[in-house]
């Protein structure tokens, strides 16, 4: 729950105004407090224990916890609203596949390479599976050993190590320990034997629990020995325990500042749903009801894109429209005589002038003016897709270094900005193209002709 500055300024020491803290009061600074603008530590008369309770206060309601390491690391957790129309979620949940020690080389193999090389561009970002969870179905501990060993060092992925045996767990963790892998499998009748192995080279540690009442005093022993880093499995055993438990947890946590709740939880569609079908459509509830990592058995290029997808639109800030950079972009091998067009950023247009532009098969420059996510009307009605700013970004790309025409073609819909532009781009003439994406067809075509001539 957020924390006000009427409840910080409390613990704050309420001498007069010393503003050794670069505040004018203690009230001032227990509002900044609040909304993070400062930390405890600026205040030099607070007591070391009155700075940790501080912190804890302020502490996000869902521990942030990083799994992996450089730029296969994997963060979850940190978050601080139940439903995202409320501010907005913050670390997508990772997509792991499931390898187990007691399938054939073969598979293995085949697993290792669909996670690695499946990858889809969207929107200007990669869209792809983050983990690969290794589980010790065998029971034998050498070959899960054996295993972990192979993946670790054929791929730099974020790893997930499951076995119920500690020793075979811990040996495992102890080949991958720089890769930060979350070790699961800790449970209420174990996890005594365990801490003292967490604390010797501490890990993310995945929490096993028969119901969420199973897990708050596993929490809470680990708070107690400084382990703060855990993952929840409440143990759901179908889709709507799942909805319950997630639902349940995330509440708590936000809405009750439950702090043995504020922990990010991990889901196993994998070993709820048989069918390949069945197991996505599974994984997506987990995607939207808070689940931080989802685990599937297996996935192809076309199952995993739909769930990508998803999880892209659910984790997307509902409070800025999806955009691509500013700069220009080249459609197939463009040389000095190639079209130039322009357009605004916003993700949609971006793509649909994109992939109109690609149909011709004429290799092309195409120019995109940051809008701040607006389409190209609406920019121009918002003053961010006028003729000048057109033109300072198109002075700013560098473009003209790579042509020896200079002929802008700029959307039909603000044929009104034409003049403007070319009082501001001396030397340049400014062609008005089709109203449409669909009419770039049989413009472009006619068009390039006069470029070459």
């Amino acid at each position: 729950m957020p924390v006000s500055g009427s409840e910080l300024v409390k613990l704050l020491p309420g001498r007069k105004p010393c503003k050794d803290c670069g505040f004018p009061t203690c009230f001032a600074f227990a509002m900044k407090l609040a909304t993070g603008g400062t930390t405890p530590d600026k205040c030099p008369y607070l007591s070391d224990e009155v700075k940790a309770k501080i912190e804890e206060m302020l502490a996000p309601a869902i521990k942030l916890v990083v799994i992996g390491t450089g730029e296969n690391k994997v963060e979850v957790g940190n978050e601080e609203v139940v439903y995202r129309h409320e501010k907005t979620y913050v670390h997508p949940p990772g997509i792991a596949i499931l390898v187990s020690d007691s399938e054939s080389e073969e598979k293995v193999n085949e697993k290792i390479k669909k996670v690695t090389e499946l990858k889809y561009s969207w929107v200007g970002l990669t869209l792809k599976a983050e983990m690969i969870a290794i589980k010790n179905d065998s029971k034998n501990k050498d070959r899960f050993v054996s295993l972990v060993k192979k993946i670790y060092e054929s791929t730099d992925k974020a790893l997930i190590l499951i076995s119920d045996d500690l020793d075979t767990l811990f040996s495992a963790r102890d080949i991958c320990f720089d890769r930060r892998p979350l070790l699961y499998g800790i449970t209420k009748e174990n996890i005594d034997s365990a801490i003292p192995k967490i604390k010797e080279r501490p890990t993310p540690i995945g929490l096993k629990g028969d119901s969420i009442e199973d897990l708050i005093p596993m929490t809470k022993k680990l708070k107690e020995n400084g382990i703060d880093d855990a993952i929840l499995d409440p143990g759901s055993k179908d889709v709507l325990e799942a909805i319950r438990d997630q639902t349940f947890i995330r509440r708590a946590a936000i809405k009750q500042g439950f702090r043995p709740l504020g922990y990010p939880t991990i889901a196993f569609p994998c070993f709820m749903a048989k069918d390949g079908i069945k197991e996505i459509l599974l994984a997506s509830v987990f995607v939207i009801k808070f689940a931080s990592i989802v685990v599937l058995s297996d996935f192809d290029q076309y199952t995993l894109l739909p769930l990508l997808v998803l999880r892209l639109n659910v984790y997307t800030d509902p409070r800025f429209p999806m955009a691509v950079e500013e700069k220009y972009y080249e459609i197939g091998e463009p040389d000095e005589y190639s079209p130039v067009l322009v357009t605004s950023n916003w993700a949609l247009t971006y793509f649909i002038v994109y992939s109109a532009i690609e149909a011709t098969k004429i290799p092309s420059f195409l120019c995109v003016k940051d809008t701040e996510g607006l389409g190209v009307l609406t920019g121009w009605a918002a003053g961010k897709f006028t003729g000048d700013s057109v033109a300072a970004m198109i002075r700013r790309s560098g473009i003209e270094a790579r042509i020896k025409h200079k002929k802008l073609v700029i959307p039909g819909r603000v044929a009104r900005i034409k003049g403007e532009l070319e009082d501001a781009l001396p030397g340049w003439e400014v062609i008005v193209g089709p109203r449409e994406a669909t009419g770039i067809g049989a413009f472009l075509p006619e068009f390039v002709k006069t470029l070459r001539k």
